[in-house]
């Protein structure tokens, strides 16, 4: 996480999403802007979680939810924020600061906070549609590696990767790197489970003095 958001967010209470949200820097340009930061991220959450793929189903959503948000949030919009605003918005975001805030947030809902993260689930996937192949006749595609927290039962992380460029090795690496990881177990597939996996890791990515591969599952 940024300098920017750590300071800010170590000082959050723990369910206040919110909270967390307002610590994300603005990107946008101030001139024009009708809807704070925090409220169209808050929308975009609700909405994401309630099934909505774009940013036409994202207005609809606000539209439809309008009253209700207002009510709850103690706000007074006369209208909804359409769907090239969410497009800009997600055009000028920190989209990466918001990720980790998300992350940050999800950890601060388990009990002991990252004490109390100590099982994480390692897994990747193709995405499909993606394969193309290329002038030797081999195919690349795009995959996805994702960490679930076993305690909350949601993914804190996921990377998508091009396997031209990179590796599922390599994604979950760097992963884990920005993860507290002492006394936590690590299930992942086989290819991870070696002693070379943590070699040249930093020490907030080791499990112990002498670090393992992650468990084979």
């Amino acid at each position: 996480m940024t300098q920017n958001c750590s300071g800010a967010v170590d000082q959050l209470a723990p369910a206040d999403l919110i909270s967390f949200l307002k610590a994300i820097p603005d990107g946008r340009y101030r001139r024009g802007v009708r809807y704070p930061q925090w409220f169209l991220l808050l929308v975009a959450v609700l909405g994401i979680l309630s099934g909505c793929r774009s940013s036409r189903d994202l207005e609809a959503f606000a539209k439809r939810h309008r009253k209700a948000l207002n009510q709850a949030l103690g706000l007074d919009f006369k209208r909804w924020p359409s769907d090239a605003t969410f497009l800009y918005l997600f055009n000028k975001a920190h989209l990466q600061q918001f990720g980790e805030v998300l992350q940050a947030w999800m950890i601060s809902q388990i009990p002991g906070g990252t004490e109390g993260l100590d099982q994480l689930v390692c897994d990747g996937k193709t995405l499909r549609g993606s394969a193309i192949e290329t002038e030797e006749g081999n195919h690349r595609f795009v995959a996805q590696v994702t960490v679930y927290a076993r305690a909350l039962g949601v993914a804190l992380a996921q990377k998508a990767y091009d396997t031209h460029e990179s590796s599922e090795r390599a994604a979950l690496k760097e992963l884990l790197s920005g993860l507290e990881l002492e006394g936590v177990v690590i299930q992942a597939d086989a290819l991870h489970t070696t002693q070379a996996f943590f070699d040249g890791a930093t020490p907030s990515e080791k499990t112990s003095s002498t670090p393992r591969g992650p468990t084979c599952a």
